[in-house]
């Protein structure tokens, strides 16, 4: 297995704050990163413990369990925490931490407000420590490769982009806390920060101004939780001009799990056009030939480590971004993915979701961008 260059097997000590479904991927995705090592767990339901003693197997006696991020953080035990909690709970669970000093790995989405998503940033600028924002898609390998091609140049200047995710509906969470806007921020804050992440990432530009046409039309219209109905989106289109003058749009929808494949990137360029599926990881690269001229089409497909995909469920993303986390724990690597770019993804959804809920453009600078 490739586990990178420069990465040296250093013990580093990992503690987890919420060992809910994405706890327990990150606990697989550290069993196959060199020297990573869980020593402390905190979470409020003992059923998520479970989990992730479960998913430790021999090594659940290496882990400590703690009441709450303040306790794990005084406890001496970790280099650096992830945190996988709930949403909403992110500002809390990350006071202690940054108090102690500790380096963080922190869930998408940063925040689900604007207003703890800048505090967040605030607070990470004045640590040493290092403070990595998990938007794992940009190191799903074909992506990162799709990237790559897009900023070397390969279909000239980018003028479009657009991301399609067809996908299946939001799965069942501890205490159904994902089934409301007041806990996620929004579906376009909770899921498609991603891809609102992957935007900036490839135009290399900030948003100027959102148009999202969504509504929940589908998906969870007969659940009720003590009476309440929810309220998340599940499909959507959006629209996303950038001050360089791309332009970038996002398809989603949240009952298409019969698709091929879930993601399906497009970016055109002034000299051709260039594709990247998945989880089939084509890349499709369609230079402009003039009107009725042969078409020139290639195509190859990046493979991903068996082990990496093995870890997760996220077309082995996460193992990437573990590697060069790790790496940026040990002061071996930079911090590729930092607070201002959870803040930034965070501020496309929130401007999404206004404009979905009051049906109409949102410029940025509204809020404050």
């Amino acid at each position: 297995m490739d586990f990178g260059e420069g990465l040296l097997p250093e013990v580093v000590r990992y503690g987890l704050v919420g060992t809910g479904m994405m706890g327990v991927e990150h606990i697989h995705n550290l069993a196959v990163t060199p020297g990573a090592v869980v020593t402390a767990l905190a979470d409020p339901v003992e059923t998520s413990l479970g989990w992730a003693r479960e998913a430790l197997g021999a090594r659940a006696g290496q882990a400590k369990t703690y009441a709450d991020s303040a306790a794990l953080a005084a406890s001496g035990e970790v280099d650096c925490v992830i945190v996988s909690s709930p949403n909403y709970t992110h500002r809390d669970v990350l006071e202690p931490l940054f108090d102690a000093g500790l380096s963080i790995l922190c869930e998408k989405p940063l925040a689900t407000t604007l207003e703890d998503a800048r505090w967040i940033v605030e607070r990470a600028a004045k640590s040493s420590a290092p403070f990595w924002t998990a938007m794992e898609y940009r190191y799903m390998p074909p992506a990162a490769a799709f990237i790559e091609e897009v900023h070397g140049g390969r279909i000239g200047a980018l003028r479009m982009l657009s991301i399609r995710e067809h996908r299946f509906p939001f799965l069942p969470k501890v205490g159904d806390w994902n089934r409301f806007s007041v806990n996620t921020g929004g579906t376009m804050v909770e899921k498609c920060c991603h891809f609102f992440d992957l935007m900036r990432l490839i135009v290399r530009s900030e948003a100027v101004r959102v148009y999202c046409s969504g509504a929940m039309d589908v998906n969870h219209l007969d659940e009720r939780y003590d009476g309440r109905r929810p309220d998340i989106i599940d499909n959507s289109y959006t629209t996303v001009d950038f001050a360089n003058g791309v332009r970038a749009m996002l398809d989603l929808c949240m009952f298409a799990e019969g698709a091929e494949n879930q993601e399906e990137i497009t970016a055109v360029g002034d000299a051709g056009r260039l594709d990247v599926l998945i989880p089939t990881g084509s890349i499709v690269y369609s230079p402009r030939v003039g009107f009725r001229n042969p078409k020139q089409v290639e195509q190859r497909v990046v493979d991903v480590d068996a082990t990496a995909l093995k870890a997760g469920t996220h077309h082995g993303s996460t193992f990437y971004e573990h590697q060069r986390f790790n790496a940026a724990v040990r002061g071996a690597g930079p911090v590729e993915v930092t607070a201002h770019d959870g803040l930034m993804a965070v501020a496309i959804g929130t401007a999404a979701e206004i404009s979905a809920r009051e049906k109409r453009v949102v410029e940025m600078s509204e809020l404050g961008f």
